[in-house]
């Protein structure tokens, strides 16, 4: 019997790492995107020639949208793990920061995505064992001057994984999240050689991480070798907030 995964934001650097390892752990996939479309198809089209007793469907919602949610819904079935790596940053001052583009995060980072795990929970909770992993973030833990509005949603994220964990594990579904620190994709290519030079030295590991990080532990989550845990947010970050 296949195993399905929903991967939402599979287009994004993240996403698309996941969904390589998950389909190589033998997982058919659901690839979630918004905009990315091209980058979404070719994903798919590799992992289909790669694995092609697997199956992978792409999935068109825009998560910024009342009803992201409803749309994916309604597209997926015997889903048995989710995994939430959609999100947008948000680089500014609080006071430059609009009614308009707090919704968007909002929606993007927790309505949207809880209002979907809400709508398919009677798939999860058809499986024994199921999953759900938040990609959270370091800003969701201590906060980020300059990217107030981002670490408040990162920071729902977690709160939602601890509170959710607990309603969900009489069902079987674990619920956890992964804290990155800096990545390197393309979200933070925008900072200049200095200022990643700044963050390294704050950086015990003396290094980035990479989106390939951040798949091996989400496999470890939902691959049946972590199923004491729930309610986590794991950190990965070199040892940048400890």
């Amino acid at each position: 019997m296949k195993r399905h995964a929903v991967i939402l934001g599979a287009s994004g650097g993240i996403g698309e790492a996941i969904s390589q390892r998950l389909a190589a752990d033998g997982w058919s996939l659901y690839l979630h995107y918004n905009n990315n479309e091209e980058r979404a198809v070719r994903l798919r089209n590799q992992l289909s020639n790669l694995y092609p007793d697997k199956e992978f469907q792409t999935i068109q919602s825009d998560f910024t949208k009342p009803d992201g949610a409803e749309i994916l819904a309604g597209k997926v079935g015997h889903v048995q793990a989710v995994i939430v790596a959609s999100g947008q940053p948000m680089l500014q001052l609080l006071t430059d920061t609009s009614c308009t583009d707090m919704e968007a995060l909002w929606r993007v980072h927790m309505q949207n995505p809880a209002l979907f795990i809400s709508l398919i929970s009677p798939q999860l909770r058809s499986h024994p064992v199921s999953y759900i992993v938040f990609i959270g973030s370091i800003w969701g833990n201590t906060g980020a001057a300059g990217e107030v509005m981002y670490s408040a949603v990162k920071g729902a994220q977690h709160a939602f994984v601890k509170a959710y964990a607990k309603e969900a594990a009489y069902t079987g579904t674990r619920v956890n999240a992964i804290a990155p620190g800096w990545i390197d994709t393309d979200m933070n290519g925008g900072f200049s050689d200095d200022d990643k030079e700044m963050v390294m030295q704050q950086i015990p590991l003396q290094q980035t991480g990479s989106p390939e990080d951040v798949a091996d532990l989400a496999s470890f989550l939902i691959g049946g070798k972590a199923d004491y845990m729930t309610g986590e947010i794991l950190k990965l970050n070199g040892g940048w907030y400890i």
